[in-house]
């Protein structure tokens, strides 16, 4: 009653001058369909007395559209002279109808499609149910469409009724469908691209004359959006020129602009060995589509105080458009890591004076295949060298690395901010003296990544990042920096700044003092777990636990952080403000807290 009520009142403030509304005797969906039925309230004295009129057949339609059929109603209106007309309205809905049987029998080629079978499992209609005219209707529907989206468009309903037995409040449901021939996937055409003739066939993925599905018409448009070619993409297929059991399919194209610009804003901003504001730019051009070949390329510009990167990948398709490509990248990136201390003897600490920078040169060819499952194998040969000082002494090592990579991505959708998902990427690298590479040297890296939402506004992200160098002892000091591992950072163990986190050595500088520099690790091992919730469909709050180091031989301490912050989620991606608080200090950095600002989907 009290439901009831309450909406009697939502509906009676819409205009209080005619008319005042309360129902008895009904509550829940019952009481919902009776307001539905019923309509708004009056707003004049003509609508008033069309209202009164109907009172009683509206109710009595509400009643037995849910399968009360032995409803009573007792209207009570009091004619004031002033004010809205008091009208109550008592109702008795009486036994309902329940179902005797749900009788759904199919004819014609259906009966040798899977679909149907897996429709009908979950279908929630068994006898003893209480009839309810609107899921009857709502199953007819769905097993229309499912038809349609199968390509039976010749299909009918041969029966489709309802049975009532008033007098044994019994009903029964009759639904069968013949659908006649299933249609297959005719000739495809694309319109309006410049790709050289054959170039986007490679793309269906489907055999030729394939059963019609909008499932397979939809992989298509999800593989063409996937090169990045096109602005907007309509895969139509031509119902009005069925011939031979065929349906033509139309593929309407438009090509992207041919240059973007994208723009991409960040900043750390705390106490750690960088205490002070460290903003980040990035400039992204990317150019979709060269020439009648599908040539592409992506060139970024990344600046940070003393670490400005650049680096251009041209990407040549060759077997397929998207499931074979080679890429060529040429790099020139400059980074810092760790931080190097001076000890001041007077105050028997040691004090920060700046952190191991590089210059790195590279030039890169990858090749990668899109194997079943949507896993991606790749193969590279990678040529780099970098300029380094560590302890005081100049490094200029070269490496030319031979590697291969697999990598599988899972996602619920495609939207920027997934509701599940799961990543695992594994690689190895290998360079050898023999070949070139200042020394030998194996790098194995695994990285994982997994996302759930549970109860629509709990999201669980967790990751875990592992890495090894394999290398002979002394030869530690020739390996770049950048193939070292470092830990720290918003992708890493945030409330510490950008890789500051590692080994460190001791060692006599040119002065004759003492000094103290992070070198980075042979091995890593960082984990995350980060719980959000959703305010809205646009913003939530998260919380994190951030754990892990780099480290050497026997020497693993982990080093934890914690924290939360608050995320929007923005028509260009999710963009988060955390911060981050460190729960340890180290020899190297004292415990530290960051406030991250970034930006882009976690998958």
């Amino acid at each position: 009653m009290l439901v009831s009520w309450v909406l009697s009142c939502r509906y009676a403030h819409a205009d209080a001058a005619w008319l005042s509304l309360k129902i008895e005797g009904v509550e829940g969906k019952l009481a919902q369909n009776v307001h539905a039925h019923l309509g708004p309230l009056p707003d004049s004295a003509v609508q008033r007395r069309a209202y009164l009129f109907n009172v009683e057949s509206n109710v009595t339609a509400a009643l037995e559209s849910l399968g009360y059929y032995h409803g009573r109603l007792e209207k009570e209106v009091v004619e004031t002279d002033s004010g809205p007309w008091p009208l109550t309205l008592k109702i008795t809905p009486g036994e309902p109808t329940r179902l005797q049987w749900v009788d759904i029998q199919f004819a014609g080629e259906m009966l040798d499609d899977d679909a149907f079978d897996a429709w009908l499992d979950l279908i929630a209609l068994k006898p003893g149910d209480i009839l309810d005219h609107g899921q009857y209707t709502d199953i007819k529907s769905q097993l229309l469409g499912l038809a349609f989206s199968r390509g039976y468009f010749d299909g009918k309903l041969t029966l489709a009724q309802i049975k009532v037995n008033r007098d044994l409040d019994l009903a029964r449901i009759n639904l069968h469908y013949d659908s006649g021939q299933r249609y297959h996937l005719g000739e495809i055409s694309f319109e309006g691209h410049t790709l050289e003739p054959g170039f986007l066939e490679r793309l269906i993925p489907f055999e030729p004359h394939a059963a019609y599905s909008n499932k397979r018409l939809n992989a298509l448009n999800g593989k063409l959006l996937d090169t990045g070619y096109f602005a907007n993409i309509k895969v139509l297929p031509q119902i009005d020129k069925l011939a031979q059991g065929q349906v033509p399919v139309r593929v309407e194209l438009t090509p992207r602009a041919d240059h973007a610009i994208e723009l991409g804003l960040g900043a750390d901003i705390g106490k750690s060995a960088d205490s002070v504001i460290e903003p980040r730019v990035r400039v992204t051009w990317r150019t979709p589509q060269l020439n009648r070949y599908g040539h592409s390329q992506e060139t970024s510009l990344e600046w940070k105080p003393d670490k400005p990167k650049f680096l251009t990948t041209y990407t040549l398709p060759l077997s397929h458009p998207l499931d074979d490509q080679l890429k060529i990248r040429l790099g020139l990136l400059r980074d810092q890591y760790g931080v190097t201390q001076d000890y001041d003897a007077a105050g028997r600490t040691f004090n920060d004076i700046g952190r191991l920078e590089s210059s790195k040169y590279l030039l890169g060819l990858l090749r990668q295949h899109r194997l079943a499952d949507n896993w991606l194998f790749g193969y590279s040969l990678e040529a780099n060298r970098e300029f380094y000082t560590q302890a005081d002494v100049d490094y200029d090592p070269v490496f030319y690395l031979a590697g291969v990579s697999l990598s599988q991505t899972v996602r619920s959708d495609n939207a920027l901010d997934p509701k599940s998902g799961f990543r695992q990427i594994y690689s190895l690298e290998y360079g050898d003296p023999e070949l070139g590479s200042q020394t030998r040297l194996a790098r194995l890296q695994a990285r994982f990544k997994w996302i759930d939402t549970f109860f629509d506004k709990h999201r669980i992200v967790s990751r875990l990042d592992l890495g090894a160098n394999l290398a002979e002892e002394h030869q530690l000091a020739y390996i770049s920096p950048s193939l070292r591992y470092f830990a720290g950072g918003d992708q890493s163990v945030r409330g510490y700044s950008y890789q500051e986190l590692g080994p460190y050595r001791d060692y006599i500088n040119s002065q004759g003092g003492l000094s103290r520099e992070v070198v980075g690790g042979r091995y890593l091992m960082v984990a995350s777990l980060e719980y959000q919730y959703y305010l809205t469909q646009h913003w939530r709050l998260g919380s994190f636990i951030d754990a892990g180091n780099a480290f050497d031989n026997r020497q693993f301490e982990p080093v934890v952080s914690v924290g939360g912050g608050v995320h929007w989620i923005s028509p260009i991606g999710p963009i988060r403000l955390d911060l981050g608080v460190g729960l340890k200090e180290t020899d190297t950095v004292d415990r530290s807290w960051r406030i991250h600002l970034t930006m882009g989907t976690d998958l």
